[in-house]
C-alpha cells in the first residue's frame, strides 16, 4: 500500500508537468503570434507615415495581392490539404471574422466614418474614424497578409519535418563512420548544434511573419530549413552515447 501510494504521488506531478508544459507551450505560441501580428501592424503604420511610396493603405493591400499570387502560382499541392489556396483563404477569412466582425470593430468603424454625426460623441468618433481610416484599412490588410503567411508556414511543416529526418539519418551514418573509423568525438559541437535546431525553425516563422514587404516564401523557408537540417545532422553525428 505504501509503495502504491508513493507511485501514485510520483506519477501525479509528472502528469501535471506534462499537461502544464503543453499548456505553456500552446499559450506561448499564441502570445508569440499575437506579438508578431502587433509588430507587423506597427511597422506598417510607421512605413505609411514615413517610408512607403504608396499612399495610405495601398502598400498593405498590394502586399496582400502579391502574397495571394505567390500562393496561387507556386503552392498548388501540399501533403496537408488538397487545396492550399483554399486553406489559406479559410485561415484569412476566419481571422478577419473573429478579429473584426465578431468583435464588432468593423461595424463601429463604418458607423463612425460613414454615418452623419447625430450627437457630440458621434461627431468626435466621426472625426477620429475618418482621420484614421487608412490606418484601419492597413491594419485589416496586414492581418490578412499575416493569416496567409501563417497558412503557408503551416503547409510548409512537412518540409521542416523532412529536413530534420534527412539530417538525422545522415548524421547517424556519419556517426557510425566516425565510430568505426576511430574519429574524435566532440561534445561541444553536439550541444551547440542541438540548441540550434529549434531556433532555426522558429526564426523562419518570426522573420517571415514580421516581414514588412512581400517576398517569396521559398527565400525564407528553404534557408532556415537547410539550417535546421544541418544542425540536426551535426547533432546526430556528434552524439556520443550508444543508441
Amino acid at each position: 500500500m505504501v509503495q502504491q501510494s508513493v507511485r501514485q504521488t510520483s506519477q501525479h506531478p509528472a502528469q501535471k508537468s506534462v499537461i502544464g508544459n503543453t499548456i505553456s507551450v500552446f499559450t506561448g505560441a499564441i502570445f508569440a503570434l499575437m506579438m508578431a501580428l502587433f509588430f507587423s501592424i506597427v511597422v506598417e503604420w510607421i512605413g505609411m507615415s514615413f517610408f512607403w511610396d504608396e499612399p495610405g493603405s495601398e502598400h498593405a493591400k498590394k502586399m496582400l495581392e502579391i502574397e495571394i499570387e505567390y500562393l496561387n502560382d507556386d503552392f498548388r499541392q501540399s501533403l496537408l490539404t488538397s487545396s492550399p489556396a483554399k486553406f489559406a483563404k479559410e485561415v484569412a477569412d476566419t481571422s478577419y471574422y473573429y478579429l473584426f466582425e465578431w468583435t464588432g470593430l468593423i461595424r463601429f468603424i463604418e458607423w463612425a466614418a460613414n454615418e452623419r454625426p447625430q450627437s457630440t460623441l458621434h461627431q468626435y468618433a466621426h472625426v477620429i474614424a475618418t482621420s484614421l481610416w487608412d490606418y484601419v484599412m492597413a491594419m485589416i490588410a496586414v492581418t490578412q497578409v499575416f493569416a496567409v503567411r501563417l497558412a503557408i508556414l503551416i503547409l510548409a511543416t512537412p518540409v521542416f519535418a523532412l529536413a530534420l529526418i534527412a539530417g538525422f539519418t545522415d548524421g547517424l551514418v556519419q556517426r557510425d563512420l566516425r565510430r568505426w573509423g576511430g574519429g574524435r568525438e566532440s561534445s561541444f559541437l553536439y550541444h551547440r548544434s542541438k540548441k540550434m535546431i529549434m531556433p532555426a525553425i522558429l526564426s523562419a516563422w518570426v522573420v517571415y511573419l514580421a516581414m514588412p514587404f512581400s517576398i517569396h516564401p521559398s527565400f525564407i523557408i528553404v534557408p532556415f530549413t537547410l539550417m535546421a537540417g544541418i544542425a540536426m545532422a551535426i547533432s546526430a553525428a556528434t552524439f556520443k552515447k550508444y543508441l
